[in-house]
């Protein structure tokens, strides 16, 4: 439901009964609870259509047009460049190589390095793909202004410490694991 500044209202808690139900939670827990909801239905609708329209995933199609904006780039610089773990990045490489989608060689002076290039099949799955290629959640932080996102970092470091959450998973992109 849309307030009357257009943002999305979470609207009244529920009258559901029961341990661990919105009834047994107080108001602003189940407010809270219902924008993760719309955030995380709003990342996995967007990877949804990425896979209908373009055929591959959000991490890969991020890859592709990481690629596609450095060719040549290695696979260490994909990672930094997608804030992943070295290992996801040459996952994903080595399913998007195998797709067909992009060519790694070893070429220059270092033969042990990669070097990433999109191929033709990997631009049509870019032109394909629904914008932003990075994904809705990337975009949407970084149109947040700094003191939006310190506030908005410091609750989530107080809710990953009360969770317990494994921080090694800080690097695994979402729809990843």
């Amino acid at each position: 439901m849309m307030s009357s500044n257009g943002r999305v209202d979470p609207g009244p808690v529920a009258s559901v009964a029961g341990e661990g139900s919105a009834a047994s939670m107080n108001e602003a827990s189940v407010r809270v609870l219902r924008r993760f909801r719309l955030v995380f239905n709003a990342v996995k609708a967007h990877f949804q259509q990425v896979e209908k329209l373009a055929g591959v995933g959000g991490a890969q199609l991020w890859a592709l047009s990481v690629v596609a904006a450095q060719p040549g780039l290695g696979v260490t610089r994909l990672a930094r460049e997608m804030d992943v773990h070295q290992s996801t990045a040459s996952n994903l490489v080595r399913s998007l190589v195998e797709r067909g989608l992009l060519a790694a060689s070893r070429t220059g002076a270092d033969r042990r390095a990669v070097q990433l290039h999109l191929l033709p099949a990997g631009r049509r799955v870019l032109r394909r793909a629904p914008v932003p290629l990075a994904g809705v959640l990337p975009k949407a932080l970084d149109s947040l202004d700094e003191a939006t996102l310190g506030r908005l970092d410091a609750d989530l470091a107080r809710l990953i410490d009360v969770l317990g959450t494994d921080l090694d998973h800080a690097n695994v992109p979402l729809g990843q694991r």
